[in-house]
C-alpha cells in the first residue's frame, strides 16, 4: 500500500494564498487550474491528517479524495459517509469562508451518511479572514 501524502502546512498556506483573492470576491479573475488544485489538494489532506481515519470520504473532484475522522473504516464499493463538492466550495469550506450549513442549504455540497457531517468540526484547516 503507498504511503499517504502528507501536506506541509507551509506549503498548504502559500497555496491558499495564492487563490485567496479569488475566494474572497467571485469577481475576482480564476487562478490557473494547477493553482487551484495545489490549494485543493493540500487542504484535503491536511484535513486528513488533523482528522485521521477513515470513516468519511471527501470528495473534491477532479482533484483529491480523501478519508478521514477515526470510527469503522470503509473498505469497498461507495463508503456510507461521503462528502462531495466543487473545488472552490472545498476551499470557502477550507478556510471559514463558508459554513457547511450554507453550502448544504445552497446546494453546492453534497452529504451522505451519518457521520459525514462531523468534518464540520474540523474545519477551517486554513482559516483566511473574510
Amino acid at each position: 500500500m503507498a504511503a499517504r501524502r502528507i501536506a506541509d502546512p507551509t506549503k498548504t498556506r502559500e497555496a491558499v494564498s495564492a487563490v485567496a483573492g479569488w475566494l474572497r470576491d467571485d469577481t475576482v479573475a480564476m487562478p490557473d487550474r494547477s493553482a487551484i488544485a495545489d490549494a485543493v489538494r493540500l487542504t484535503a489532506r491536511t484535513l486528513a491528517a488533523q482528522a485521521p481515519g477513515a470513516s468519511v470520504e471527501v470528495r473534491v473532484p477532479p482533484f483529491v479524495a480523501v478519508q478521514c475522522i477515526s470510527g469503522l473504516a470503509h473498505t469497498r464499493g461507495n463508503p456510507p459517509n461521503v462528502v462531495e463538492t466543487d473545488p472552490r466550495t472545498w476551499l470557502l469550506l477550507a478556510t471559514g469562508l463558508l459554513a457547511m450549513p450554507d453550502a448544504l442549504a445552497n446546494g453546492t455540497l453534497q452529504s451522505s451518511g451519518s457521520r459525514a457531517g462531523e468534518i464540520a468540526d474540523w474545519l477551517p484547516v486554513v482559516p483566511l479572514v473574510p
